[in-house]
């Protein structure tokens, strides 16, 4: 198998996953695969400019409120909130009740019904209120939160692309990055980030280190537990199922690192 150039790995990754103007040159398999390994690169850069601006306005003296508003809203400018999308969309779809095909067929249309707009209020809520907390701890937990949350998101779509995992439908970006991920490849990226996570806490202190790790480990457990979900109930994975689990994965972990603060 011909080896990927990790620059299209990243195109793939930044292009698909951020608004960035990346151009993706390759859309195959194996460029498929480098991009979704590549997908917690994409997170750290949306990570750091949510946490630049939620700096910069405490820096000119806003409070810790509006700078959590403004490191939640970063994530969903820089993905044209896709991911919150994905979230309301894979709500419906779930809440139904209904039939994988049906189910499937509602997620697709336009609209957001009553489970998905439920779903948005409460994790935005919720991801703005985890941000406040850490910002208040202090302006290096509040980066911190902003940074590791949304590596943890990305990592969470690392491992749902992995080997095994069905795609719910023959088209769109689901099928596209479904099952190219190998396996031992996924789990060493997690090691990796978790790892990464751990020593940026402990730039903060030791408790912070083994909280930033817990919060990505806490993340990538509820993100497999409905990534399971998911797959018996439409059969599969979707553009929309991977937008649902990013969005999950980054609010443990926001929870997770505002707990003590």
């Amino acid at each position: 198998m011909p080896k990927t150039p990790p620059l299209d790995g990243l195109r793939f990754a930044f292009g698909t996953l951020t608004v960035l103007p990346v151009k993706v040159t390759r859309w195959d398999r194996e460029a498929a695969r480098a991009g979704m390994l590549c997908a917690p690169v994409a997170g750290l850069v949306v990570g750091g400019c949510a946490a630049l601006a939620g700096l910069l306005l405490l820096a000119l003296g806003a409070g810790a409120l509006l700078a959590a508003v403004a490191s939640a809203a970063v994530p969903a400018v820089l993905t044209r909130g896709l991911h919150l999308d994905g979230l309301a969309d894979t709500a419906d779809g779930l809440g139904s009740g209904k039939p994988a095909e049906e189910a499937l067929r509602i997620m697709k249309q336009s609209d957001i019904g009553p489970f998905g707009v439920v779903t948005l209020i409460f994790v935005l809520l919720a991801q703005v209120a985890a941000l406040a907390q850490a910002y208040g701890g202090s302006w290096g937990r509040g980066a911190l939160a902003a940074v590791v949350s949304a590596a943890a998101a990305r990592l969470a779509l690392t491992l749902a692309a992995r080997a095994g995992v069905p795609a719910a439908r023959p088209e769109g970006l689901g099928a596209a990055v479904a099952g190219v991920v190998p396996v031992r490849g996924a789990a060493a990226v997690a090691a990796v980030v978790t790892v990464a996570a751990a020593v940026a806490g402990a730039l903060l202190g030791t408790y912070d280190a083994v909280r930033a790790a817990a919060a990505v480990l806490a993340a990538l457990a509820v993100a497999e537990l409905l990534l399971r979900h998911c797959t018996r109930r439409f059969g599969g994975v979707t553009g929309d199922v991977f937008g649902g689990l990013a969005e999950t994965a980054a609010t443990v972990s926001l929870l997770v690192l505002s707990l003590g603060q």
